[in-house]
């Protein structure tokens, strides 16, 4: 006897094969690569296409280099200081922008000039910005204010450079943060605002009461998707200032510098994934209780 399936199954049906075809695309451009990099971490590659089978001893070599752990030391910093300061700022900057005054519209969308930029082309603004020699940095704060003793080339300083990168990914990306949590905040009942200066509220305990568990999980999100964004950042950090060594700019360095170790690199990136989604796991069980 044959089935007469229900207009709820033939729609299933008809769901499955409209999204057969990201799925197929999906696998060939993510999955591939990240089980085709699993195999490489399991050989020492050569140039000339004999690998040779090594097991585990590659990311034997990348857990016991303390030049690794160095690099898992400067991200953890630059991904805390960088996810904080984005989140903080951004929603500072979305408070203000809420309230109305004279040609809002026109500075909302100035704000947003730093993210939507090419990389390359405000990397060299920053670096002509902390040029030791022509820098208005240097001229500012060593010339006329004289906090300086001498001129300091803080982008290729090591000592310092952390802290610039970690400025410029504020700068640069504090918009996108801002953006969302704008969105949000126009979205909230304004009578529950009128109703707490009906009660006597002040701004912070509005804030807080209010606002806060408004945007709370919006704001969470936004911070687990600017830890991973910001984990995985490269380009800004290696155009900007190579000398910050995070896991990225290492993993870069120890493939296509010198003798390319491509399994190292391979384990690099796997050990960077574990480490991620151990973290993410963590927060969202935590903090957003997901």
């Amino acid at each position: 006897m044959v089935k007469i399936m229900t207009a709820q199954e033939r729609d299933a049906r008809w769901g499955v094969w409209f999204i057969l075809p990201s799925v197929l695309v999906v696998s060939l451009l993510i999955l591939y690569p990240i089980l085709y990099n699993v195999y490489l971490s399991f050989f020492q590659v050569n140039l000339n296409g004999s690998n040779t089978f090594t097991g585990l001893t590659n990311i034997k070599n990348v857990l016991g280099n303390s030049e690794f752990w160095q690099a898992v030391g400067t991200s953890a910093t630059y991904v805390v200081f960088s996810t904080v300061g984005t989140t903080v700022w951004g929603i500072c900057v979305a408070l203000a922008m809420n309230r109305p005054f004279p040609m809002r519209g026109l500075v909302r969308s100035l704000i947003l000039l730093p993210y939507v930029a090419p990389v390359i082309s405000v990397v060299f603004s920053w670096q002509f910005l902390f040029d030791p020699v022509n820098g208005i940095f240097m001229d500012v704060f060593y010339q006329k204010l004289h906090i300086f003793s001498e001129r300091v080339n803080l982008i290729n300083d090591p000592k310092n450079s952390l802290w610039v990168a970690i400025l410029f990914s504020i700068w640069k990306n504090f918009p996108f943060t801002y953006l969302m949590v704008l969105s949000r905040l126009q979205a909230i009942d304004r009578t529950l605002y009128e109703a707490a200066e009906i009660d006597g509220c002040t701004g912070f305990q509005k804030f807080f009461s209010i606002t806060l568990p408004e945007i709370f999980y919006l704001v969470g999100a936004i911070v687990l998707l600017r830890f991973i964004w910001n984990f995985n950042k490269f380009e800004e950090i290696y155009l900007l200032t190579p000398s910050v060594k995070v896991i990225p700019v290492y993993s870069y360095i120890k493939v296509f510098t010198g003798i390319p170790e491509i399994g190292q690199g391979a384990a690099i990136a796997i050990v960077q994934f574990v480490l991620i989604l151990a973290i993410i796991l963590v927060y969202v069980k935590k903090v957003l209780k997901w």
